[in-house]
């Protein structure tokens, strides 16, 4: 995955953090299992399900197989981004078209006060999470280094099977990858490098997007970890 020559100073950081991500990550994974990769520890988690049995109202995926996906609405972890958003000139239309919200949900948020309760976010298998990396990380880089043409919610032909996901996930992350090492300084400074439709990717300097990327890898991962720490200890009882 290396690329020869010297790399950017600014880009060898992130990179180097990825790849330490990485390799923590691939461990962790080792021995996934089917049981495993779609255990579903409290009711009303979202997973990976057949196209018929989805339990929320924008499941998406391009096969049988389609990931779960609630309303549109923004967390209350990026109440403070749509303000930065706001501050910077955005427009309120613009904002609740980046969103996919009403114009009136991005008015209650800029007129909140005081720190915004945490969001009562549901659950999520080991199949979700990485399905949905899979699908971001594929995405990431059709709008960056590919035609910038394909929907990211299409790319992934989603499977219940925890090998095939596997195999085909580490080859769209190693493909990420090798795409960014080739950045140049000059690309680490362009707004609007990458064009990732679910995102504000374009509004912002290149470097800023990839160190995003890397956080949402890593706490992903971080999740997944602690998901697989539960399944091995479900039975085990205090006393």
């Amino acid at each position: 995955m290396e690329t020869e020559g010297a790399r950017p100073d600014r880009l060898g950081p992130l990179l180097d953090q990825f790849d330490q991500a990485r390799e923590m990550a691939q461990v962790r994974l080792t021995g996934l299992g089917d049981e495993e990769y779609l255990w579903e520890p409290v009711p009303g988690c979202w997973s990976l399900r057949r196209r018929g049995e989805a339990v929320t109202p924008r499941a998406f995926g391009p096969g049988e197989w389609v990931l779960d996906l609630g309303a549109a609405d923004i967390p209350a972890n990026e109440y403070a981004e749509v303000a930065r958003q706001a501050a910077d000139g955005m427009s309120v239309a613009k904002i609740a078209e980046d969103w996919s919200v009403s114009v009136e949900r991005v008015e209650q948020i800029l007129a909140h006060t005081g720190a915004p309760e945490p969001d009562a976010t549901p659950i999520t298998t080991i199949a979700w999470r990485l399905g949905h990396l899979h699908f971001e990380f594929a995405g990431m880089w059709e709008w960056t280094f590919g035609e910038r043409l394909q929907d990211p919610k299409l790319m992934v032909d989603f499977t219940p099977s925890a090998a095939p996901t596997l195999e085909r996930f580490w080859a769209v992350i190693d493909r990420w990858r090798d795409g960014v090492a080739g950045v140049t300084d000059e690309q680490l400074d362009t707004v609007g490098f990458s064009r990732y439709p679910y995102s504000n990717d374009r509004d912002y300097p290149y470097i800023g997007v990839l160190a995003s990327a890397n956080l949402e890898f890593i706490h992903h991962m971080a999740e997944i970890a602690l998901l697989r720490d539960l399944w091995r200890s479900r039975f085990t009882t205090a006393g």
